[in-house]
């Protein structure tokens, strides 16, 4: 597994470098097909590359992905290593070991008749190419298996908040800065009317919908040079709710915004990305998940909610009971600190397999 392991981290797969999401595809394909006994179909949609396993009718989908955030190059300042139990590289937490626990574990039953796998190269950025492969490959099925990294100390993540994504863009109008500023339309300042106009819309959502949204400015930019009133301004914002409500109220309010300074104009670009997946999804796997790691010998099985989402808020958006987390024990996700614990690889990998086969 470990040797699996360094295989998928030192085939970098950066999602914005789309040739490189087709080498790994390659590299996950024959890891799979080794161990699977079957080649994937490829999938490339928009040039990103997906892979699907389908044996018989599905009935159970393990899903994962394959793209990481690391920018290429990044393996020669984080090169693989395992050291006293904790290995690291770039995507190995999220979620490379969860592949290789993924295809190992489905290599551990007896048949693979009704299982599909679905490892996707776009998670990372949103699964804009294959967000409609995921839901509808998870309508045919009857529960979805995650394989993202499991939670603090191996805990499955049981609800997950949805996502929204907006960008703000204030048209004004430039003048000199020194000469006649009266005469522009400062685009930066009307931008920062609805910066601080979001900390209100907080507090909105919550009184509507009750309590964990959070909306949250994080890219921003305005103006050309110092002696001149911006003529436009741009501002990102990362919206997590924890309900469908919640989610719908963040819509409205934002379309609802409109210009303070008459010759400004605002466009509000985006919406909703990914539903939240609720407990209600969850319940139901997780016990029976409960149940078979008490049996399996890998004891009391936590659960977390956590803000971040993954491609799981999709199959449960789509009705497709989804329990979320199955993937590898560690920390540092997007971090410099990225790291698997190995000592959980292999009881994680039988639970796996143990799971899968009690809901086949």
């Amino acid at each position: 597994m470990l040797g699996d392991l360094e295989t998928l981290v030192t085939c970098e797969s950066y999602s914005a470098d789309l040739a490189a999401v087709a080498r790994s595809a390659q590299v996950v394909a024959g890891l799979g097909a080794r161990l699977l006994g079957a080649r994937p179909q490829t999938l490339v949609h928009d040039g990103v590359t997906h892979l699907r396993w389908s044996f018989g009718t599905p009935r159970v989908l393990l899903l994962g992905h394959h793209d990481t955030v690391w920018p290429m190059g990044s393996l020669a300042t984080r090169p693989f290593s395992v050291h006293r139990g904790v290995a690291r590289g770039p995507g190995v937490f999220d979620m490379k070991a969860g592949l290789v626990q993924m295809f190992h574990a489905l290599a551990l039953l007896p048949s693979l008749d009704g299982i599909c796998v679905l490892v996707t190269g776009d998670e990372e950025v949103g699964s804009d190419t294959s967000r409609e492969l995921i839901e509808e490959t998870a309508r045919a099925c009857r529960a979805a298996l995650v394989l993202e990294a499991s939670a603090a100390g191996g805990a499955l993540k049981t609800v997950r908040k949805g996502v929204s994504h907006y960008q703000l863009t204030v048209h004004g109008r430039a003048a000199h800065a020194g000469l006649e500023p009266e005469k522009g339309v400062n685009a930066a300042t009307e931008l920062a009317h609805h910066l601080l106009a979001l900390e209100d819309m907080s507090a909105t959502v919550a009184s509507r919908t009750g309590p964990g949204t959070t909306i949250t400015p994080t890219v921003i930019s305005a103006g050309t040079t110092t002696n001149t009133v911006p003529a436009r301004a741009d501002l990102s914002v990362d919206v997590r709710v924890p309900t469908p409500a919640a989610q719908r109220t963040v819509d409205e309010l934002m379309r609802a915004l409109a210009p303070r300074h008459p010759g400004a104009r605002l466009v509000v670009d985006g919406g909703p990305n990914r539903p939240p997946l609720d407990a209600e999804s969850s319940r139901d796997l997780f016990a029976l998940a409960r149940d078979v790691a008490a049996r399996s010998g890998l004891g009391v099985l936590g659960e977390a909610a956590v803000g971040g989402a993954s491609d799981g808020n999709y199959t449960a958006g789509a009705g497709c009971p989804t329990l979320d987390g199955l993937g590898a024990v560690g920390d540092g996700a997007h971090a410099d600190h990225e790291h698997v614990m190995t000592d959980a690889m292999a009881p994680r990998t039988q639970f796996l397999a143990d799971l899968v086969g009690a809901l086949l």
